[in-house]
């Protein structure tokens, strides 16, 4: 079991009022088609239930669910949508990301951090490194396969989260609790 995992089921007991919320950067269309795409094509299908995504936060307790959406939908409000860029790929071990670069997005992050701090999951604490996962829960030779195909043909894509996300986590599955489009002006 992954940490990630031993996470999610340390904060998940049977009932599913307690399960955590999982706040995400919201991709635009485009780049959400491409890298499911990707995902269809790599990730092993028996463990692939979830689109693509960019997860910020993996566990927030419940008690936090109308502060957390209080705090995204002012952030949103506040912040256009930050611009960000596909600048290669994250080696995960048993998996491959899509390597992200969004300092805008990662001042979000930081506010939002701030806000909870104390409220953090070990996890959530650590220094961020945005991603998009194409492919995880293989061997390590399945990744380095992948990393080896994709590397050569991978090109830096340009891109502006559009806004944040929350969800659920309903084992395996997410349940979307809202998403808030950022529509602020440029910070800088």
């Amino acid at each position: 079991m992954t940490g990630w995992a031993r996470t999610m089921d340390a904060l998940l007991p049977s009932t599913p009022s307690s399960a955590p919320f999982i706040v995400t950067g919201e991709l635009p269309g485009d780049v959400l088609a491409w890298a499911d795409g990707l995902r269809k094509a790599h990730f092993p299908p028996e463990r692939n239930w979830l689109a693509a995504h960019v997860t910020l936060f993996h566990a927030f307790a419940p008690s936090l669910r109308e502060e957390l959406r209080g705090m995204l939908g002012q952030l949103a409000g506040e912040f256009a949508p930050p611009a960000a860029r596909i600048d290669g790929l994250m080696d995960l071990g048993t998996g491959t990301a899509l390597a992200i670069r969004s300092p805008g997005l990662l001042a979000i992050r930081a506010a939002i951090a701030e806000r909870f701090h104390g409220a953090l999951t070990a996890q959530d604490s650590a220094p961020p490194r945005l991603h998009i996962t194409i492919q995880n829960k293989v061997t390590r030779a399945q990744a380095r396969a992948l990393q080896a195909e994709l590397s050569p043909i991978l090109r830096t894509r340009e891109f502006a989260f559009t806004g944040l996300g929350l969800h659920l986590y309903q084992r395996p599955h997410w349940q979307e609790q809202g998403i808030w489009r950022f529509r602020g002006k440029e910070h800088g």
